[in-house]
């Protein structure tokens, strides 16, 4: 049963940081890319950073420079360090990949950044 599970949201302030972590589980890890998207209220869900299999990382142009993707295969894990916090980063971010062709996501974790 394929599963991400993402962590780490919460309230910061604009400048702060938070460190997301998405812990997946179910298949092989090491053979799949990753992304983190998010969706802000009365917005579509986008695509912020994702991680190829061989690390290979991408950025959407507004996070470039703040956010950081990185993956721990050992661990199962993908986390995405957020520095320089703004309010407009506030939105609710989810994990995902595509697996056997279809697009899994995790639950999501709220960020929250007040100004």
């Amino acid at each position: 049963d394929v599963q991400l599970q993402a962590s780490g949201g919460g309230l910061v302030q604009a400048g702060g940081s938070l460190r997301l972590s998405c812990a997946v589980s179910g298949f092989t890890f090491d053979d799949y890319a990753i992304g983190w998207f998010r969706q802000a209220p009365g917005k579509e869900r986008e695509l912020v950073a994702s991680i190829t299999s061989d690390g290979g990382t991408t950025y959407e142009n507004s996070v470039k420079g703040r956010f950081i993707i990185f993956r721990d295969n050992a661990q199962d894990a993908v986390y995405l360090q957020m520095n320089s916090l703004k309010p407009e980063d506030t939105a609710v971010y989810y994990c995902s990949t595509v697996e056997r062709g279809v697009r899994r996501w995790g639950q999501g974790t709220q960020v929250t950044v007040s100004s």
